[in-house]
């Protein structure tokens, strides 16, 4: 029970201390001013590659599942590499990593709290992007798997908090370039999880392992979920339960992964001193 109140407590701290430094930079109209641009902005540059290579246009059948696809891997950004960026942050840029491993509260419940406030962030971008993509890109979403949406959509946030958890135990024994971890990854999943393009337009080695990866199926969940249809032939045998199933795996897994690999990774850090290491890199 006690470090239950202990991983409750952190994941407050977190979620809190999250939160101030996403959106305590600045004034809270400019800060809702670039809340609202840095999404559409995204979707912009979306709209102009799609229309210099697509035939059609807008009006492509395939544009709507690009648009989606490209919409909520902004929480692939923002929760799995935001939450391996929270120890670099602390460690190198406010010294306080150590002073969090000293503080009572569970570290691992503090990086949790962390993902759940890069998780609101990257919905209010997702909210914006989807009404903006609604009203003026005449984007038509059908809702027509409203169940699905409401268990994917949070299956897949999850997925996404522990494989971040592992990758920040990744960046606790990397002096230099740990920056790199989560952008490095999240840049390869959206190559990899057809966000943007079918799997099949992949090489077979690359779309055997974009197959493999959790947020293939987390996407195809929300396609089908929005538009009531998937994007990638070699899923469409699954049904929604199935893909349900598939989800909940990669979260078990998730959770096995990122609490074995971090534990270890923070046995290694503390003996050679890394968790008040500061490089100023």
């Amino acid at each position: 029970m006690r470090r239950l109140r202990e991983a409750w407590q952190g994941f407050k701290v977190g979620t809190w201390l999250g939160w101030q430094i996403e959106s305590n930079w600045t004034e809270p109209f400019l800060f809702a001013i670039y809340s609202v641009i840095k999404p559409v902005a995204g979707v912009l540059i979306l709209v102009f590659m799609y229309l210099v290579v697509a035939q059609g246009g807008l009006q492509n059948p395939l544009f709507p599942q690009v648009f989606l696809g490209t919409t909520f891997y902004l929480y692939v950004v923002n929760v799995l590499s935001g939450i391996s960026w929270t120890v670099t942050d602390d460690r190198e840029h406010y010294g306080m990593l150590k002073y969090a491993y000293m503080a009572p509260m569970h570290f691992y419940g503090y990086l949790l709290g962390r993902g759940m406030a890069k998780t609101l962030v990257a919905t209010i971008s997702v909210l914006i992007t989807l009404a903006f993509g609604i009203v003026f890109l005449r984007v038509q979403l059908s809702f027509r798997n409203p169940g699905l949406l409401l268990v994917g959509l949070p299956l897949g946030l999850a997925a996404l908090a522990f494989y971040g958890i592992l990758l920040a135990g990744v960046s606790l024994l990397i002096a230099r370039h740990g920056w790199m971890v989560g952008d490095v990854v999240a840049g390869g999943l959206y190559l990899l999880c057809g966000t943007a393009f079918p799997l099949s337009l992949l090489p077979s080695p690359f779309r055997a392992l974009g197959l493999g990866l959790p947020p293939t199926y987390w996407l195809e969940a929300l396609r089908r979920a929005l538009l009531g249809q998937g994007l990638h032939p070699e899923l469409s045998a699954l049904s929604d339960a199935q893909l349900l199933l598939i989800l909940t795996g990669a979260t078990v897994l998730g959770i096995a992964l990122s609490v074995g690999i971090f534990r270890a990774a923070e046995r290694v850090a503390a003996r050679r001193g890394l968790l008040d290491m500061q490089t100023m890199y």
